[in-house]
């Protein structure tokens, strides 16, 4: 007996045009309605990211949450996890990279073999991030981000709804629009805890060996990868268009 075969990403974006422009809490209400629990919430524990966790609770609670646990994270990052997981009442489904990859690249390459060169830093995202990601979303429709135009030269295109042709899935990124003084306004307003390192400078948050804090003049993933030229600023998960 074969299996339902699963709507094409394009034609679930398509379902969703009435929906691409309206409130991140409207988005997410219609993926709970969609989906449930066939899709996803990425999340990597930044400010965007509780932001987006707190909506969804309210508006999508049906939604998977996930996250990759690259092996690198700060320790403030595993502290926001649980507090996350106690507060929410939610799973938290963590993915890690491979062993025999990981083993392979530190036994071979050393420790900070990403500093070497653009090819080395993203051969270990691919070990690190990559891979887990796509077991994370596999049988998955859709998937949820806190991406925002705002964030760097790499994202300014970031739609709110898009085809995710790398995964085959409908990809929501819901405060794409979204300022960064809209996100600190509603964290505030609601009371949504947050990584200690935004309070020192890191206004964005990845593995420790590669996240830096910024200068007030430098945009908001200038810590990210910082000896590497600004449009090299991601690590796979979003290709750059």
């Amino acid at each position: 007996m074969s299996l339902p075969q699963q709507p094409h990403a394009s034609a679930l974006l398509a379902e969703a045009s009435d929906v691409k422009d309206a409130p991140a809490q409207d988005l997410l209400a219609w993926a709970e309605r969609r989906f449930g629990a066939r899709a996803a919430i990425a999340t990597s524990f930044g400010v965007e990211d509780m932001v987006l966790i707190d909506l969804a609770r309210q508006h999508a609670p049906s939604l998977r949450l996930f996250t990759l646990d690259t092996g690198r994270l700060p320790p403030e990052t595993y502290e926001l996890m649980e507090v996350v997981r106690k507060r929410y009442g939610v799973t938290v489904e963590t993915y890690f990279p491979e062993r025999e990859r990981v083993e392979a690249l530190e036994s071979t390459q050393g420790y900070f073999s990403f500093r070497q060169s653009l090819e080395a830093r993203k051969a270990c995202c691919a070990i690190r991030k990559v891979e887990p990601l796509a077991r994370a979303l596999a049988g998955q429709q859709a998937w949820v981000t806190g991406l925002r135009r705002e964030q760097s030269v790499t994202r300014t295109d970031v739609a709110t709804l898009e085809v995710d042709s790398a995964h085959g899935l409908l990809k929501l990124n819901p405060l794409a629009t979204w300022s960064s003084r809209d996100i600190w306004d509603y964290v505030r307003a609601n009371g949504v805890p947050y990584n200690a390192l935004h309070d020192r400078g890191y206004p964005s948050i990845g593995c420790a060996p590669c996240t830096r804090a910024v200068k007030p003049y430098e945009d908001e993933r200038a810590g990210r990868w910082w000896w590497e030229s600004a449009e090299n600023r991601e690590c796979g998960l979003h290709p750059v268009r």
